[in-house]
């Protein structure tokens, strides 16, 4: 190669970085603007300002009665008691208010004056109060609330048509799809913030129907109950709550989806209260030794883990350790989607369950109650018939130390009279699979594989059955001192 050649090769050498740089795809970008969006919108934002008014009458009755506008707070209040003090008297004591407020945002989605928050802006305030980009401020009716999904559905009377906002599709947003929060952030009044769909269908334990849309739009205190808006100025979420360690920002905060509060926010304004679908059971998660256990082929459905004796589902055949895997044909992939699923579903309506018991599929049919109603019939509760007292015997076996269930034992693991039969858990061995399952002593094993237990000897030849058919796992139904009961699946090896 000549001595030009070569400084050509060199130079092509030298600009290949440069020349990759220009031909590297540019990085992703947001919108050029907002502020026609922001415009567009932020005039059906409000403020809110909720007043707690708790009155706090003294028992003291013995000063002399004071006349109109004298005491505590009064122009001269000082006069007054300086007064008293040289007499020898201390100020009589008045009735005082104490009052408390709290600030939170909200949207208007009719302009006749229908306004929404959250639940936990307004809570049990005596005073709500709607303030408007304009400065007016309207006193505020509280239509309805509802705490399991916090949203609150407020009532006001402009003196003109109000600008308003409409709900969107929030199952069509998109993880990395732009977002504007819109709210009223440590009290400083209307500030826009945007950012991008994070995550969907969050659960963050707040509630049964948690589903939330994450986001890194920033929300801090204050912002609750404002909206979350796509790009076409739709409502896709109410701002609800945030992830924080230090009470301000960090890029992780949930909004409710506008599809799971519409539902409600009609039945608020309709009825002044939910009334949402019942099934009438207990349910919990299936892990791959539940799942294995019970033939069901995959992770999936809801285990059902108790069954009201006055629900809906008794009448229609469901019993403990049915699974659940579709609803009104909806497929159950996980337990927690069933109560969403049933809570949004007409009272009263027949639907089709597909459960799979002992490892086949069954069709039930189960109308729905209403889950208010079914709140109340389990707030009563009720006494059972005691459990018969007998000779306690102990056995281990799964890591477990078992012994029968004696008014000894009840007493000591403070188990309810409501439990009936079954062994209890009087020891875990912490080397065990029954401690990495948080299996603890006080707990009453009253299943395995789905038949009854009542002395620890049942368990023992239970689980040698289970190793001679050659089965790798023991299914066991466990309850709590209250009788609430779950699954556990254990090694029988």
């Amino acid at each position: 190669m000549t001595s030009a050649l070569r400084r050509a090769a060199r130079a092509i050498l030298a600009t290949a970085p440069v020349l990759c740089f220009l031909f590297f795809p540019a990085a992703a970008k947001g919108p050029d603007s907002l502020s026609e969006l922001s415009n567009q919108v932020s005039d059906a934002v409000v403020n809110i300002s909720a007043t707690t008014v708790d009155a706090k009458r003294s028992a003291r009755n013995d000063g002399p009665n004071l006349p109109p506008g004298v005491g505590p707070g009064a122009p001269f209040d000082d006069l007054f008691e300086e007064f008293f003090r040289r007499r020898g008297q201390g100020m009589p004591e008045l009735p005082r208010q104490r009052r408390s407020s709290s600030l939170g945002s909200g949207f208007v989605i009719d302009p006749s004056g229908i306004v929404i928050t959250n639940n936990h802006v307004i809570a049990d305030a005596n005073e709500v109060t709607v303030i408007f980009n304009d400065g007016q401020k309207l006193k505020a009716e509280v239509l309805g609330k509802d705490q399991k999904v916090d949203v609150a559905v407020l009532k006001v009377k402009p003196e003109k048509p109000l600008k308003a906002v409409k709900f969107g599709d929030s199952d069509k947003a998109k993880v990395g799809d732009w977002v504007l929060a819109v709210g009223n952030p440590f009290g400083l009044g209307g500030s826009v913030t945007a950012g991008i769909v994070s995550a969907r269908n969050r659960n963050i334990d707040s509630g049964p129907y948690d589903n939330y849309i994450q986001t890194d739009a920033s929300i801090n205190k204050g912002n609750s109950g404002g909206p979350l808006f796509n790009m076409d100025g739709e409502v896709i979420g109410i701002n609800t709550a945030i992830l924080s360690p230090s009470g301000g920002s960090v890029g992780i905060g949930f909004a409710t989806p506008a599809n799971t509060v519409q539902p409600v926010i009609e039945q608020l304004q309709q009825f002044g209260e939910t009334r949402r679908g019942w099934l009438g059971v207990r349910i919990q998660n299936i892990d791959d030794a539940i799942a294995e256990t019970l033939s069901l082929g995959a992770t999936r459905g809801a285990l059902v883990a108790g069954v009201d004796d006055k629900g809906p589902s008794k009448p229609a055949g469901l019993k403990v350790g049915d699974v659940i895997i579709k609803f009104d044909g909806k497929p159950i992939k996980e337990s927690r989607d069933l109560p969403k699923l049933v809570a949004a579903t007409p009272v009263g309506k027949d639907v089709e369950l597909v459960i799979v018991r002992s490892g086949k599929e069954q069709t039930k049919i189960v109308k729905l109650g209403r889950l208010e109603d079914g709140e109340k019939v389990a707030s009563k509760g009720g006494d059972r018939e005691k459990s018969d007292s007998g000779a306690t015997s102990s056995q281990n076996v799964l890591g477990l130390e078992l012994s029968r269930l004696s008014d000894d034992l009840r007493a000591r693991f403070q188990i309810k009279d409501t439990v009936k039969g079954g062994v209890v858990i009087t020891a875990v061995d912490p080397r065990s699979e029954a401690a990495e399952k948080r299996l603890q002593a006080g707990e009453v094993l009253l299943e395995v594989n789905q038949e009854a237990v009542s002395d620890p000897a049942d368990v023992v030849k239970k689980v040698k059955a289970l190793k001679s058919d050659g089965k790798k796992t023991a299914l066991l139904i466990v309850a709590n001192g209250q009788g609430d009961a779950h699954f556990v699946a254990l090694p029988v090896e």
